[in-house]
């Protein structure tokens, strides 16, 4: 009777000492499998940027000039102040100056928490081929910033400060709609002042955009139509955390033996696998504890 009432709670510790080591197995396993993945934003800014055509010759030879100053991808950033391009049949052949300016910046920074890019102009004077003298376009300050960070709804802003000037005119801009000046001769340039685009996760901000078409006195000789961007910053919210779990992470990869075949080469091909180990302690517990158990019964029966 006694032996009985010893076998009962032997029988019991061994069969939970079993059971922790395999409940044990798998905790141990997924321990370190949760993790956060975090991407990182966009940003990118730009001084000037032209798509113009350049027709020469009544036509008969035409010229793209897509020119950058200043353009930048996250995490860059740039303060060259003119812009110089070279075109066959234009200025003899010889460099001409697109924009010049006291002061031209371009900043793009990107990581995990924030992505901006932000521009600044200043004093500045763009050029079009056929128009040597005289500037398409003068302005004083402008600026550009779009701003995104993370948990926050995306934020862009655009400015023209001081006076402009087109095609020699003074003309003061407004943000209802785009302005337009005809100089009769020359040609004519629409203007669309700060232009501002947010959604969920992106932000863009042009300082000014510009439809240009010259000819000069109606020649022919170096009639010049497209658009021009003058300061332009965007950006993009870097993806939030995701964080996983052992599911979210997928089937363990087979754990195969590994090196030089040698005394285990003659070894039966067993299926193990990570848990084997906690298995076998489980086991092992198991089979200690009854010996101990039988032991201790033998010994109150003598």
């Amino acid at each position: 009777m006694n032996s009985n009432n010893f076998r009962m709670p032997a029988r019991r510790l061994a069969t939970a000492a079993t059971v922790t080591a395999l409940a044990a197995a798998p905790a141990l396993l997924g321990a370190g499998a949760a993790h956060a993945t975090t991407g990182h934003g966009r940003a990118s800014a730009v001084v000037l940027r032209t798509g113009l055509d350049v027709s020469l010759l009544n036509k008969t030879v035409n010229v793209p000039l897509a020119v950058s100053l200043n353009e930048v991808q996250a995490p860059r950033s740039a303060d060259r102040t003119a812009l110089t391009a070279r075109l066959d049949g234009v200025n003899g052949g010889r460099p001409f100056t697109v924009l010049g300016a006291e002061a031209a910046s371009a900043t793009a920074t990107a990581n995990g928490r924030l992505a901006e890019g932000s521009v600044r102009l200043v004093h500045a004077r763009l050029h079009v081929p056929g128009l040597p003298l005289l500037s398409v376009v003068e302005v004083g300050t402008v600026t550009a910033k779009a701003t995104c960070a993370a948990g926050k709804a995306p934020v862009a802003s655009a400015n023209v400060l001081g006076a402009v000037t087109v095609l020699g005119k003074r003309v003061s801009l407004t943000a209802g709609g785009p302005t337009e000046v005809k100089v009769p001769g020359v040609g004519e340039v629409r203007l669309d002042l700060s232009q501002r685009r947010t959604t969920s996760r992106t932000a863009a901000a042009t300082a000014l955009e510009l439809k240009v078409s010259v000819n000069p006195l109606k020649l022919n000789v170096a009639e010049v139509n497209g658009t021009v961007t003058l300061a332009k910053a965007t950006c993009e919210t870097p993806a939030p955390a995701r964080h996983t779990t052992p599911s979210d992470a997928g089937t363990a990869p087979e754990v195969k033996p590994q090196g030089a075949p040698g005394a285990q080469a003659d070894l039966a091909e067993t299926g193990g696998d990570s848990s084997t180990p906690y298995i076998a302690g489980g086991a092992l517990a198991l089979l200690l504890l009854g010996g101990g158990a039988v032991t201790v019964a033998r010994r109150r029966r003598n």
